[in-house]
């Protein structure tokens, strides 16, 4: 029998790159996009033949890290590979490589069904359940792409926001309440093609050698991510679009290989005319990145020919 449980898309609204330094960092679910198991009905199409294969050869990653003991928590591995033996794929509609956690919502999945003790959202905050939880995901998920926070997976899991302290703090968060005849809004703006996190992540640490760099992350950028995250939560609109418009300018200047090359030049358009402020959703180089504006109409406008999805209205 196929668990039919949908797990959503997340979203990072505040803190890539910078939660690797101890800044503050806000993921919440996101329902536009989901996956869950499925058996094809009749002869498998060639997407459902790739995400079988693409499952089986994850089991037997795990098996491999269940069998070496560095997978810290047991998984019906049997199960598992008798079910891929009737075909199940995951069938999702989350886009890979855009920034809104298609690995993520694979992993929890395959958590959810497949782990023999999970850790339920009921039991998430006794003890250390929450940053067990996190490890054991980051751990199943760093398969995809070589370093793994936990956090994506662990958002598609829950199905709730959370909100991170810095040095691995976390918690769960309400959101401010949507206002549904706000001028403004949060959205997510397509650049059409996937981004590719391996290469960014690593070309971050790399630039974190540079002195300059470092103490840029630690300072600025972590000081107006965090004013982001504490306006937001608040529901205060301005003092949030003024934090993310320092957010934009300092990966504009620090950051360029992140930003999509399609986009650099809307990137500066928005801090020129302060219709809206771009920021990445993610790592970056494709995929979405997240847009922020007082006045959604007067960005639909600036940015007319480009598909926005607004995420909150506010």
């Amino acid at each position: 029998m196929i668990n039919e449980s949908l797990f959503y898309a997340k979203i990072l609204l505040f803190g890539e790159y910078g939660i690797i330094e101890d800044s503050m960092g806000l993921s919440i679910p996101y329902n536009q996009f989901q996956g869950k198991f499925e058996v094809p009905d009749i002869e498998p199409t060639d997407v459902q033949i790739r995400s079988n294969k693409s499952i089986l050869r994850f089991t037997k990653h795990l098996e491999q890290m269940q069998f070496t003991g560095e997978l810290p928590v047991k998984f019906n591995i049997q199960q598992l590979k008798s079910d891929l033996e009737t075909g199940m794929y995951f069938d999702s509609s989350i886009p890979q490589g855009f920034g809104v956690g298609s690995s993520g919502a694979l992993v929890a999945a395959l958590y959810a069904k497949y782990a023999v003790t999970p850790i339920t959202s009921n039991d998430i905050m006794i003890g250390d359940n929450l940053a067990e939880l996190k490890n054991v995901l980051a751990i199943m998920e760093s398969y995809f792409h070589g370093t793994s926070s936990g956090l994506d997976p662990m958002i598609c899991y829950l199905n709730l926001p959370i909100l991170i302290k810095g040095k691995g703090n976390l918690d769960t968060v309400g959101l401010p309440v949507e206002q549904s005849n706000g001028k403004g809004a949060i959205f997510l703006l397509n650049t059409g093609s996937p981004g590719k996190t391996k290469g960014l992540v690593e070309h971050f640490l790399e630039r974190l050698k540079e002195e300059g760099f470092r103490n840029m992350v630690r300072t600025e950028l972590k000081k107006h991510n965090d004013s982001a995250v504490k306006h937001f939560l608040k529901g205060e609109v301005k003092p949030l679009v003024n934090s993310v418009k320092e957010i934009s300018q300092l990966f504009l200047q620090n950051f360029k290989p992140m930003i999509p090359k399609n986009v650099e030049r809307l990137w500066e358009k928005g801090l020129e005319t302060n219709a809206y402020y771009l920021k990445l959703c993610g790592s970056g180089g494709g995929g979405f990145v997240l847009g922020f504006t007082e006045d959604l109409e007067k960005a639909k406008s600036m940015l007319e020919g480009h598909n926005l999805q607004v995420i909150h209205k506010m």
